[in-house]
């Protein structure tokens, strides 16, 4: 990181993936191509999990180079008047896989019920019970992560 008083702690860094709305995931193609696509996730045991369909491009991408980088925001603040902007930032590398164990995939589908519909944790139960097999799971076992803080 080029400016380190903008560096967060890793305990700080943790919280931006606590509690950002969504992420963006950049993979690599076997075309050379970078992919990059935001969704929703949730961070779970110093690792990163999001669901999919079984197949697409990010899947692809992944099948191909298991590295990643993913990235959140939690807060921002435009500052016109100054030509400016604040923000919390996490930036996360790591190897992403598909989550194969069913315990873990449960826990995974459910951290995410919990962060984005803790209103309707008995319906979103059962919703995973239902979907469980026709739904993929992912995690991104993060290798380092750096947070930025821009005040």
């Amino acid at each position: 990181m080029r400016r380190i008083k903008k560096r967060m702690t890793q305990e700080d860094t943790a919280q931006v993936l606590k509690k950002a709305e969504y992420g963006t995931l950049a993979s690599m193609g076997a075309d050379g191509y970078p992919y990059s696509i935001p969704f929703n996730f949730a961070y779970i045991k110093d690792c990163i999990y999001f669901h999919s369909a079984h197949n697409g491009h990010k899947i692809e991408n992944i099948k191909n180079n298991a590295k990643v980088s993913f990235s959140a925001v939690n807060y921002v603040q435009l500052i016109p008047e100054n030509f400016d902007t604040e923000y919390d930032s996490a930036v996360v590398f790591g190897s992403a896989a598909e989550v194969t164990d069913d315990g873990e995939k449960q826990q995974a589908l459910l951290g995410l019920i919990q962060k984005y519909s803790k209103e309707y944790l008995a319906t979103g139960m059962t919703h995973i019970n239902k979907n469980m097999n026709s739904v993929a799971v992912y995690k991104i076992k993060i290798e380092h992560m750096t947070g930025k803080r821009g005040r």
